[in-house]
């Protein structure tokens, strides 16, 4: 099963991205998680800034780039239907492998005109590595 994380960028340049994902009471994942307190789940945040240095970092590359590793993650507010995650991913440095070093953040928008700032809901550092077939 595949999911949609990111619904639109917002911001990009040659090694930053932001995006947004506005998370709906109609994800399917949210009637587990949990049942009476929808809330979205930490790995569905790491999946929104995977997916964000993908649209990043695979830009005019012929291969496709997956998680390597997360070597950091901090998880703070939570995230509820009708609230906005807004991630932002910084590409560091790619080594001689094709594999990059990146940081993330996500930040909770809690209304429409919050637009920049809000709390912290994930935070850390991952790789993105070619896929090996």
């Amino acid at each position: 099963m595949r999911f949609q994380l990111i619904d639109h960028i917002q911001d990009r340049g040659e090694a930053h991205i932001k995006a947004v994902k506005q998370v709906s009471a109609a994800e399917e994942y949210l009637g587990d998680h949990f049942p009476g307190f929808p809330i979205l789940p930490g790995v569905m945040m790491l999946e929104s800034l995977v997916q964000a240095a993908r649209a990043l970092l695979q830009d005019g590359e012929d291969h496709r780039l997956v998680l390597g590793e997360v070597k950091s993650v901090k998880y703070g507010a939570m995230v509820k239907p009708g609230e906005r995650l807004q991630v932002e991913v910084t590409a560091i440095k790619r080594d001689d492998q094709g594999q990059w070093s990146c940081k993330g953040k996500g930040i909770v928008l809690r209304s429409e005109a919050e637009s920049t700032s809000g709390e912290t809901a994930i935070s850390g550092r991952f790789t993105m590595r070619p896929i090996r077939v």
